[in-house]
């Protein structure tokens, strides 16, 4: 090779720069960057499946007075939803006439950061894509994100291994609710889903919206009423409050989040679980190819976004006409 110290160099930047790519990524994901400010993005070491365990059954309560008998019947409580590992990666590379060109240790930095940005960008719109999808993406090999767990018909369909439309496993569905919705009644009709998604003190606190029905929540209210939350706008991200939680946008350029959909979550049942291995940093070991002048590195993520109780999420669906 024309520079005996490019090997080394490719090697040392792809893997300084990995590390903080997570953290990259994150910052400008709005789901991400929430699962990250709440410690719910949680790595795993290995395994066939992602397990999240469910509790879903309660014990009988039996009232009772003196000698009367307290009889036991045994149920099933806890259950478990299995998620499959799905894996995607984005190449690093540069050819021998790059290296050639770009002769001296300064310059190859130089054309490595170009790289390693871009490879940052296409990690970042990919992720933020897969998010919203529904596992059906790229021949299902895309992790399954708010368009499966959280549904717009939550009666049908498998999720966690689980079948919704399944007798039993009416716990393991969502809620929805889906109108023709206008800025005169879009507030009514959240307020109807945020109700049905509490429980006590559980209550969404994340509200992501397309750019349509953002805009559609903020031209409903007055000045008086437009909320904020500071942590979320220092971070860069415009937000508006409901009931306590904070409501984005996901939209602009670039947005991913479905169009006519705003998404009530409770990010304490949701977690991203990557593999330890494979959370955006560089698989070990350089590529150079059989036929070609070049050489690469592949900075890889593995893993899934998983839901540990569905029946605390819901999703806004506008009937749009």
């Amino acid at each position: 090779m024309s520079n005996p110290n490019y090997n080394d160099l490719f090697t040392t930047a792809v893997e300084c720069r990995s590390k903080d790519m997570a953290d990259n990524v994150t910052k400008n994901n709005v789901l991400l960057s929430r699962l990250s400010q709440k410690d719910k993005i949680k790595e795993i070491d290995g395994g066939t499946k992602i397990l999240e365990e469910l509790e879903y059954g309660l014990g009988d309560v039996i009232w009772y007075s003196g000698y009367d008998t307290i009889t036991y019947t045994p149920k099933q409580l806890f259950t478990a939803a299995e998620y499959p590992l799905k894996m995607c990666a984005v190449p690093v590379a540069i050819t021998g006439e790059e290296m050639l060109k770009n002769a001296g240790s300064q310059r190859m930095i130089d054309l490595f950061e170009k790289r390693l940005n871009n490879a940052e960008k296409a990690m970042s719109n990919q992720m933020a894509m897969a998010l919203y999808g529904d596992g059906t993406e790229n021949d299902g090999k895309s992790i399954g994100g708010l368009k499966l767990l959280v549904a717009d018909t939550p009666t049908t369909g498998t999720v966690g291994n689980i079948n919704r439309a399944t007798t039993g496993n009416e716990f393991w569905r969502n809620q929805a609710v889906t109108d023709t919705l206008t800025k005169e009644n879009i507030r009514t009709k959240m307020n109807d889903l945020y109700l049905k998604c509490s429980r006590g003190v559980d209550k969404p606190d994340l509200i992501v919206a397309d750019d349509k029905l953002y805009t559609m929540f903020e031209d409903s209210l007055t000045d008086l009423q437009r909320f904020t939350n500071p942590a979320v706008a220092d971070g860069g991200i415009v937000s508006l409050k409901f009931k306590g939680a904070d409501v984005l946008f996901d939209g602009g350029q670039g947005g991913a989040c479905p169009a006519d959909h705003m998404y009530f979550l409770n990010t304490n049942y949701l977690y991203l679980r990557p593999h330890k291995d494979r959370n955006m940093r560089a698989i070990e070991g350089n590529r150079l190819a059989i036929n070609q002048d070049a050489l690469y590195k592949l900075i890889g993520w593995a893993g899934n976004l998983t839901m540990s109780n569905a029946a605390l999420q819901g999703v806004l669906v506008n009937n749009a006409e």
